[in-house]
């Protein structure tokens, strides 16, 4: 069929010549070296996925699972409604002692009359 002798190689060296031109020539040798080591690349790493697969195969190495680690408890709820009390006492206290400084700014002025108008 086809026989690469020394004529036919330089026919097609002058063809490719003319369809790519002397400026584009060494890019596109370029680009066709780069894919070409990609291309070798990846078929040694597919090789290698496949030794990696047959070596994870035969030696499995079966893991337990953990078991779940429990929540922590909460705190009992009479140590919450003893904080809750606490708290409304608090606020009580608070309220009240609110309240006698307002009772008392106004029984200041209880002897004066009351001129605001409604």
């Amino acid at each position: 069929m086809f026989d690469p002798s020394a004529p036919h190689i330089i026919i097609l060296l002058v063809v490719v010549l003319l369809l790519f031109g002397s400026t584009r020539l060494p890019g596109a040798a370029q680009a066709l070296g780069k894919s070409m080591h990609i291309f070798k690349k990846s078929v040694k790493g597919l090789d290698e996925d496949k030794q990696a697969e047959e070596a994870s195969t035969t030696r499995a190495t079966v893991v337990p699972p953990t078991p779940p680690q429990p929540l922590p408890s909460p705190p009992p709820l009479s140590a919450q409604q003893a904080q809750i009390d606490a708290l409304q006492r608090q606020l009580n206290d608070l309220q009240q002692s609110a309240g006698n400084a307002q009772q008392g700014s106004g029984s200041a002025t209880a002897g004066q009359q009351d001129t605001r108008s409604y």
